[in-house]
Parts: structure tokens; C-alpha cells; sequence
């Protein structure tokens, strides 16, 4: 009885001693440990993920890789697989579990060695957002604590919840979500036990029981995970016995992107941080809309990239990119060495690195880093002339021999008929742009051939000469000073002098074609140079100059110099394409925007773009809502008129379909007339070339969409001559000289044709306040015939000729006594 007595004594003056040193370092440490409070609204670290218009993800961004889940979306059997693995008894503890505590005490006590852990999910979770990894008794003592905390504040699925979806598993993979898709490219759903078995083993040690770097290890541990899962009757020994056989089957996924475009997903990233800041941008789950189209944005994408090769194949091949053997004097490399050597090439695009293994009369055999092989036949070898410089290629090859030799190592690409063809990287570079002119919505752009070549966008920071490009600008400052699209101007050479320079300015036509007195529509369509020199003579320099500034480009970029109506104002091809769409939508100034929307990581939308839009009046109905506000229409300003804008479009419409009839001398073509092979009236366009083929451009557009390509080469240099041959395009012994005819048209009518796929025609409406009045070809006079001398030309009121042509050799003239009403 005394024995128990003091039994009992001694039980409670060590329960009364564990309280107070328990009390004495909850007091200890109680100013170190956080409030959890914040658990109840945790912002988990979450990448930025950015969308096209229609959902397709493109690019997300941030150091951690998760996709946030909620409990009821996480499979039975992986959360079994966790709980059996983890904390079999984590529905059962208060945060803390006494018998796994006794348990690793005993261990610890009996071994000396710290075999065996006690923490629970709890308590991992704490450490997981609250405490460091480091290995101290002290941060053990904080855990326990803060674990009750949490218990306290959030029921056993929240916490397990938060837990699954914060823990790292390795590979940049933090939560399940994530870890699904890096190694089996899955969703949770999807997964085999014996891969949930897998993920379930991670924590422990998540670099080294990783499944691709240790996949003996990796399923040693799962083996272990899928044991305790038996043990816990969570599963049959049939599903185990199953389980355990089953192979490692994970691999790297990287993210899921639907379509890879990064040069509009790198200018989402860049304004995302400059709104947001860093930190916030890349951890936030933003989920970012941005405004291109999907089918439209690959189109643009593959339009650029076969541009660009038929460009490069149109000058010639440059050789191999590297010697990997010399058949003539080394024995060719062993397969596995060969395999790799390709292995370490970073390829580019639709380029796939190959070395060439024999060469026979017609063809070539080759061998991919894959390891495929594959045989290049002579279609496919055929183009490659020996390239010397960009105005001269070599005679056509007659065998594969004059082109390949075994032991090199060469380029790739795929064919229409999914053959493989010899190519090379293309030296010159190129941007397209596509944006709705009613609103400014960029449905496409496209900054260059490869972004992991180069990064920069030549689309948004590219400022390079347009060429004719201006012309319309410089027409459209002339109709607002009282010219007309009959206005006749001499197409002669000019020459002036320069008392400055002590030379005479010779402005030329390109090709070296006049046709004397022309009228000015005829002149915009074939791109006269000395008409464009006349009317801005006629306007006044200065005149000119400030009407350009309507359209939204920058005044240091507009120089002041006759020079200026041949082109040589440097624009980026997205100012270019917003200027160009004010003669698409009735003279006014859109603002271009990429981003659409922005929702926060739970789907909220936080920004939602107002676009700039073509109002009628002010009393326009609201167009869009933000923050499901109405919000008053952002009415793009009226730069030109009605007319104006109209008039100039009708001319670029000639650039593309020509003039007259084709059976009689008054019949000619458009220097668009490509154009034509889109088989649609309602497009207008205007070629654009500098001096030596510099820069390339074709910019071109119906009501609905705007379209600028540009094409030349990134550091054009001091091109002042065919001397210069790094510093422009050159021209083909066999296809003539680049122009953008040649060079930046094929790609707007290869993108076009996708982006107007199935849309119907969408012409430019002539606008109240013209009038349609039969003119002579000749003279821009009056007709009364109606023949092919004659056809129907627009006037603003007011602005029709007034005398007719008459048909007698000795008369010109005669008065009209009709009204514009009475004509039209």
C-alpha cells in the first residue's frame, strides 16, 4: 500500500514536473512562434500561367511548379497512400502523436540513433510554413506547438488540404497537382495506384528517391509506401502483388502548354511585372487572357518560319554546320558517339540536327539525334546551290556529292508531305503583326524566327525604315489638301540640285519604269516614287509631317526631308499596322492591347481590358464590362475622315487587283497583285522595299483585320551599296531581285488565308459625303464614254472634275452643266 502510494506520488509530481518544464517552453519560445491565423487564408506560391483568347495555355512562369487542388478532387488511394505512409493515426491526434513520440523516444533511447520520426502531417505542415529544416530540438519544441495551433484552427481536411498541396516533391513540383504532371504528365485522376504509391514516397526524400534520377531507389520507397498501404487495409494483397510489378514509368513532363508562343507570353510576362512586381507576378496564380487567337497565332507563327526558309533556299546553301568526320581521312564515328554529338545540339524551330552518313548519286542517307534515319531524296536536295553572296549563288548541283559529303553535320525540316528536306538557320529575321482595326486587339504577333535564338521582339522594338509603306500617309495628307485619286501628277524622274551636298537628288522609280501624266490612284497601286516626291512638294513638307503624327507615330521618328515620301521614317511593324488600320475603320486611332483579362488564382477576374472602339456618337453603348462594372465606351479619336480613310483603302485595293482591262493598253497590275491568289476583293495592301532591299514590307487589311509583315536582316548596317551584301536581301540569280513583293507578301497571303478562313468579305463601306462619277483614264476628266477609257472613280462632294473629255482631235474640253447629284 505504501509502495503504491509513493508509486502514485511520484507519477504525479513527474506529470506536475512534465507540465511545468512543458509550460516553461511553451513561455520559452512562445515570442518565436507565428500567429497561424494566416493558414485560414493562405496564398499558396502558384505560377503565372498565360492563355490565348480562346483558353489554349502558351507560357507560365515561376521558380515553383504547382496546380492547386481541393480534398475532393484528390483520389481515395492517394490519400490513403499519404496517410499510411505519413500519419496513419492523423484523424485520430491533436496534432501531435504520444505513441509515435514514445515510439522514437524508445528508438532514440535504445540505439542512440534518431531512426525513426514522430512528426505528424501537422507538425510538418507547420514546418513547412512556418519553420526552417533545421536539425534542433529547440525548432522540434516550436512544431509541437504551433501543430496545435493548427488543430485548433482548421478541421483535419483543411489541413490535409494545405499540406498536399504545399509539399515539395522534388523537380521544381511542390504539392500533388504538380507532381502528377512532371512525372507521368497526368492529373491525379489518371494515375495507376502504383504511381500515386510513387508520389507518395517522395516527401521523404524528394532529390534523392526521385524516380527519374533514382528510379531504383524511387521504387524501393514506393515498394515500402504500397506495404504500409497493405498494412493499413487500405488495399488488397491482390492490388499489391499487382502494384509492386508494375515498372517505373516516370519521366519529365514539362509544363502542359497547349501552343508554344513566347513572344506574345514574354510581353504578358513583362507588363505582368511591371504591374504587379516580381514576387507577386510569378507566385500569385494569376491566370492571364491574353488576346491573340490560337489558329490565327500558329499561322502567323508558321507563315514567319516558312517565309523565312524559302527566303534562305531562294539564296543558296551555306554549307554544313559542322565537319563531324573527314570521309576521305577518318573512319566515320560509332553510332553511340555520333548519337551524342547530335544529342548535345540545341535544335531551333522545325530544325532537327542530322549527320550525314553516305551520299549516293541522287540522294543522301542520314541519321537524326533521335536515332532515326532517314534517306533525303533528290526533290528534297535538288534547291541547294552553293551560296557566295546574297546577289550570287552557284550553277544548279547535278548529283547529291555537289552538296553533302558523309561526316557532315546538317539541318532539317519537315516537308508538306512530311519528308524530310536539307535546310539551314536563315540569317534574315522577320516580325508579323495582326490586330482588329475596330478595336485594337492584337489577334497575332510574331517578334522572330526562334525567341531561344533571340529574344527580341522585332515587332514592338524593331524601328526600321518603311519604305513605301509610307505612301499611303503621304497620299492621304495630299486628299486632305484638295487632290483626288484623278488628280493627274507627271510620272517623270526628277532631278534636283543640292547646293549642300554638291550633287543632284535623283529619286527613282523601282523598277525604272515612268509613264508620264498618271493619276494618282494608278500612282498609289504601282508605288511611284516621284509621285510620292510631287505630292508631298504640293502638301508642304512640314504639312505632311504633322499629318503623319495623326497616326500615332512618334515625331522623332517622322524626319523632316523629302526623303520622307520614299520611306525613310523607321516605324516598328506594330505602329505601322495601328496607323494603317485608320484607313480600315473610318479614320480613327485604335490603341493595340494583348491582354484581355486577368483573373487571381481562385478564377476572380481582377482586370478586364476596355478597348479603344469605333463610336458612331457619344451616346454609344457601353462595349465592355471591368470588375463586372459598366464602364463609359473608350471611343478611339477620328484622326482622318470618313473619306479620307475610305478613298486611300480603295486605292490599296488597286495595289492588289490593278486597273483597267488587261485585253487594251489601259490595263495594269498592282505591285500586291500576289494578293490576288486569296481570291477576295475586299482587301486592300501596299508593298513596301527601302534602298538595296534593306527592309522588306507588305502591310495589307480588310474591315476586320490588319496585317503587317516585315522581313530584312537585324543589323542592316551602313547599306549604301551592292557592295554591302551583309547588309540587305539581295536578290536570287534565278528569282530577281527581293522586294516586298517577293519577300514580305508570301507570308501575309500564307497567314491570311488561315486568319480569313471561312470569314465572309468584308469590304470597306463607301461613307455618306462621296460620290461615284465615270471619269476618263487618260485625263481624269469627265467621260462619257463607257468603255475600258473610262471607269468610276469616288470624290468627296465638292471635289469631282468639272470639264468632260471630249473624243475630238482638236477639242479637250468641254464644261459640265451637271451637279455631282445629277452625275452620280
Amino acid at each position: 500500500m505504501i509502495l503504491l502510494k509513493r508509486t502514485l506520488q511520484f507519477l504525479i509530481i513527474c506529470a506536475l514536473l512534465a507540465l511545468i518544464t512543458l509550460l516553461s517552453l511553451y513561455y520559452y519560445v512562445k515570442s518565436d512562434i507565428p500567429s497561424v491565423q494566416v493558414l485560414k487564408n493562405v496564398q499558396l506560391q502558384t505560377p503565372m500561367q498565360v492563355f490565348t483568347k480562346d483558353g489554349l495555355l502558351i507560357n507560365q512562369f515561376g521558380e515553383k511548379r504547382r496546380i492547386p487542388v481541393t480534398i475532393d478532387q484528390i483520389p481515395q488511394p492517394l490519400l490513403q497512400a499519404f496517410l499510411a505512409t505519413e500519419d496513419s493515426r492523423f484523424y485520430d491526434h491533436i496534432g501531435i502523436d504520444p505513441i509515435g513520440i514514445v515510439r522514437s523516444a524508445l528508438v532514440l533511447i535504445s540505439t542512440g540513433e534518431k531512426k525513426q520520426g514522430a512528426s505528424t502531417i501537422t507538425m510538418q505542415l507547420a514546418r513547412n510554413f512556418f519553420l526552417t529544416r533545421e536539425k534542433a530540438y529547440i525548432r522540434k519544441v516550436k512544431e509541437i506547438f504551433i501543430a496545435v495551433h493548427i488543430e485548433n484552427l482548421l478541421t483535419k481536411d483543411e489541413i490535409l488540404e494545405l499540406y498536399l498541396n504545399k509539399i515539395e516533391l522534388g523537380n521544381r513540383a511542390f504539392g500533388i497537382g504538380a507532381a502528377a504532371q512532371v512525372y507521368y504528365g497526368k492529373d491525379l485522376k489518371e494515375l495507376t495506384l502504383a504511381q500515386m504509391a510513387m508520389i507518395a514516397g517522395l516527401p521523404k526524400a524528394p532529390s534523392a528517391l526521385n524516380p527519374i534520377r533514382n528510379p531504383a531507389r524511387a521504387k524501393a520507397r514506393r515498394n515500402v509506401v504500397l506495404g504500409r498501404m497493405l498494412d493499413e487495409k487500405y488495399i488488397s494483397s491482390t492490388q499489391y502483388d499487382e502494384a509492386i510489378n508494375q515498372p517505373i514509368t516516370a519521366s519529365f513532363h514539362g509544363a502542359e502548354i497547349d501552343l508554344y508562343a513566347p513572344y506574345i507570353s514574354e510581353m504578358v510576362r513583362a507588363e505582368m511585372v511591371s504591374r504587379y512586381g516580381i514576387d507577386k507576378a510569378y507566385n500569385s496564380g494569376f491566370k492571364v487572357y491574353t488576346s491573340v487567337e490560337s489558329d490565327v497565332q500558329k499561322a502567323a507563327q508558321t507563315a514567319l518560319v516558312n517565309n523565312l526558309h524559302a527566303y534562305d533556299m531562294r539564296h543558296g546553301f551555306r554549307g554544313p554546320e559542322a565537319i563531324l568526320w573527314d570521309p576521305q581521312t577518318e573512319p566515320p564515328l560509332a553510332q553511340s558517339t555520333l548519337l551524342e554529338t547530335l544529342k548535345a545540339v540545341e535544335e531551333l524551330g522545325p530544325l532537327k540536327t542530322a549527320a550525314v552518313l553516305s551520299v549516293s548519286d541522287r540522294s543522301a542517307e542520314v541519321i537524326l539525334k533521335s536515332g532515326e534515319r532517314t534517306t533525303l531524296t533528290w526533290d528534297n536536295l535538288k534547291w541547294a546551290r552553293k551560296f557566295i553572296t546574297r546577289y550570287r549563288q552557284s550553277f544548279a548541283p547535278e548529283t547529291a556529292s555537289d552538296i553533302l559529303t558523309p561526316g557532315m553535320q546538317i539541318w532539317l525540316r519537315k516537308n508538306d508531305d512530311n519528308s524530310y528536306i536539307l535546310s539551314q538557320i536563315p540569317e534574315a529575321a522577320s516580325a508579323i503583326v495582326s490586330l482588329d482595326p475596330q478595336d485594337g486587339r492584337i489577334k497575332a504577333i510574331v517578334g522572330g524566327y526562334s525567341f531561344e535564338q533571340s529574344q527580341y521582339n522585332r515587332a514592338v522594338q524593331a524601328k526600321r525604315q518603311v519604305g513605301s509603306n509610307i505612301k499611303p500617309f503621304i497620299y492621304s495628307a495630299a486628299l486632305e489638301k484638295g487632290y483626288t485619286l484623278a488628280s493627274i501628277l507627271n510620272d517623270a524622274p526628277i532631278n534636283q540640285w543640292d547646293k549642300s551636298q554638291g550633287v543632284a537628288w535623283r529619286p527613282k522609280n523601282s523598277p525604272a519604269i515612268y509613264n508620264g501624266p498618271i493619276r494618282i490612284r494608278r500612282a498609289l497601286a504601282q508605288s511611284k516614287n516621284v509621285i510620292s516626291v510631287r505630292l508631298l512638294r504640293g502638301v508642304g513638307l512640314q504639312s505632311t509631317a504633322d499629318h503623319l503624327l495623326k497616326f500615332g507615330f512618334d515625331d522623332k521618328d517622322i524626319n523632316r526631308s523629302e526623303s520622307l515620301a520614299l520611306g525613310s521614317a523607321s516605324i516598328t511593324p506594330l505602329e505601322l499596322a495601328r496607323g494603317m488600320s485608320a484607313f480600315a475603320n473610318g479614320g480613327h486611332l485604335i490603341e493595340p492591347y494583348f491582354i484581355s483579362e486577368i483573373q487571381d488564382a481562385m478564377g476572380n477576374t481582377l482586370f478586364r481590358t476596355n478597348p479603344t472602339i469605333i463610336c458612331d456618337d457619344e451616346t454609344t453603348t457601353p462595349s465592355s464590362l471591368m470588375l463586372g462594372e459598366q464602364v463609359a465606351p473608350n471611343c478611339a479619336p477620328q484622326i482622318i475622315s470618313k473619306q479620307n480613310a475610305f478613298l486611300i483603302a480603295s486605292a490599296m485595293n488597286s495595289a492588289i487587283w490593278g486597273g483597267g482591262s488587261w485585253s487594251h493598253k489601259t490595263g495594269w497590275s498592282g505591285t500586291g497583285w500576289r494578293a490576288q491568289a486569296l481570291k477576295r476583293r475586299d482587301l486592300s495592301g501596299k508593298t513596301g522595299t527601302t534602298n538595296d532591299s534593306v527592309d522588306t514590307w507588305f502591310s495589307g487589311f480588310n474591315r476586320d483585320v490588319m496585317t503587317s509583315v516585315w522581313v530584312g536582316f537585324d543589323n542592316p548596317g551602313n547599306a549604301l551599296g551592292r557592295s554591302t551584301y551583309n547588309n540587305n536581301l539581295g536578290s536570287g540569280q534565278i528569282s530577281g531581285a527581293e522586294s516586298g513583293a517577293k519577300t514580305a507578301l508570301p507570308a501575309w497571303v500564307e497567314f491570311m488565308s488561315v486568319a480569313l478562313d471561312g470569314k465572309p468579305d468584308a469590304p470597306i463601306e463607301p461613307p455618306e459625303g462621296l460620290v461615284s462619277i465615270r471619269i476618263d483614264l487618260e485625263t481624269g476628266l469627265l467621260s462619257h464614254k463607257n468603255d475600258y477609257t473610262s471607269r468610276f472613280e469616288y470624290f468627296e462632294k465638292g471635289t469631282a472634275p468639272t470639264k468632260y473629255v471630249l473624243s475630238q482631235p482638236n477639242d479637250i474640253f468641254e464644261e459640265n452643266t451637271k451637279t455631282e447629284e445629277e452625275l452620280f
